[in-house]
């Protein structure tokens, strides 16, 4: 149970649950992560048979880490220390773990959420929006992401090299799981009102971006990838269009001021592709576990620096050498003045390739020095 000044209801949460190892026949132990109380938990948690792990480090995830290590057992169940859930009541989970899953997560929805006990903005908006976005992102079967009551196999979660620090650590725990194809099932169970007369820890609007924003960096393909190719191909082609003269859409008429705007639609939409890319290969590089295709891995075996620029170089050139035409026509005529529009008809597609050359080449470099071998401690 992770613990920061909980006197009011750590010592029934923990009665509880060492009620359960008994009544259920099982060796086990209650372990207090303590995250720098200073309401006397610790000494409530000593004095009903707990055994208090001190976790110097603040946050959600910092104190669930540091008990999962400190840990003794093979399985551990987690869970909130303000009484909202019913340790007396972890059969089900104890039940898959045996059979030989390796993280068991609670649901809520199923099982029950008493009337208050989770305010109207999590119970409509942000638990069921988060969770069918880690769904889609992730594969997941999980329908409660954030579910604080959840048992897993001790080893299996630490070989997952869990790393965030604050609430978004709940997230982290069944995407990880998910990607490195372990066992994971879902159980019903309650949520009561907590027994606390204290706000909780727990920042709505805070709290929620943060799992919002692991979510989506840790899948980079629907934050940049998507987006970013949706921008690319719609700047390109346009501003590839307007080369051969003015558009017209419905009663919208597009010329080379909007070429203009397109080439830079075109430029942000290229460097998110080059940067979902760059994620994912220095996730690669690294040994992350992030989704990965087919698709992805034959790019990956093929992309380095020299591939980059040799393609940046060809970009570079293709509009350096519309620039030199240009310059020709224009000397042949004696440096005279030019007609601007159609000058900037040209001049902004030499632009855009020579600024998407020189993007990929960079981007080449980068790869370059992630291809540097090194020796590791």
């Amino acid at each position: 149970m992770p613990c920061l000044n909980e006197a009011e209801t750590l010592a029934i949460c923990i009665d509880k649950a060492q009620a359960y190892l008994s009544d259920a026949g099982i060796v086990g132990e209650v372990v207090i992560a303590d995250n720098g109380s200073t309401d006397g938990s610790q000494q409530i948690a000593l004095d009903h048979g707990a055994r208090v792990v001190p976790v110097a480090a603040k946050g959600y995830g910092n104190a669930l880490m540091g008990g999962i290590v400190g840990a003794r057992g093979t399985y551990v169940i987690m869970g909130d220390a303000d009484d909202s859930y019913d340790f007396s009541t972890l059969d089900p989970f104890v039940a898959r773990l045996r059979a030989g899953d390796e993280l068991v997560m609670g649901n809520r929805f199923r099982g029950g959420i008493e009337p208050g006990a989770m305010p109207p903005l999590h119970k409509y908006l942000g638990n069921p929006v988060l969770s069918t976005i880690g769904r889609m992102l992730f594969r997941s079967e999980i329908r409660d992401f954030h579910c604080g009551l959840r048992g897993f196999n001790r080893e299996s979660i630490l070989s997952l090299g869990l790393i965030t620090t604050g609430m978004e650590f709940a997230s982290e725990i069944v995407v990880k799981s998910t990607l490195d194809g372990l066992r994971v099932s879902e159980v019903p169970t309650t949520l009561s009102r907590d027994g606390r007369s204290r706000p909780p820890h727990l920042r709505s609007w805070h709290d929620g971006w943060r799992h919002l924003r692991f979510l989506l960096l840790f899948n980079p393909r629907w934050l940049f990838l998507i987006p970013g190719s949706v921008a690319f191909a719609v700047g390109l082609l346009a501003t590839v269009a307007l080369v051969f003269g003015p558009l017209e859409i419905g009663r919208v008429g597009l010329d080379v001021s909007s070429q203009v705007y397109l080439a830079a639609l075109t430029v942000v939409g290229y460097q998110a592709v080059l940067f979902a890319l760059l994620t994912k290969l220095y996730a690669r590089h690294e040994g992350f576990h992030l989704p990965r295709s087919q698709a992805f891995e034959r790019f990956a075996e093929r992309a380095s620096l020299e591939s980059g620029a040799v393609v940046g170089l060809t970009l570079f050139m293709a509009g350096l050498g519309v620039a030199i035409v240009q310059l020709a026509t224009w000397g042949a005529s004696g440096f005279g003045p030019q007609d601007p529009v159609d000058t900037m008809r040209l001049a902004v597609p030499a632009a855009l390739f020579m600024m998407l050359g020189f993007q990929t080449a960079m981007s080449g470099m980068f790869l370059g020095i992630l291809s540097v071998d090194i020796r590791r401690a």
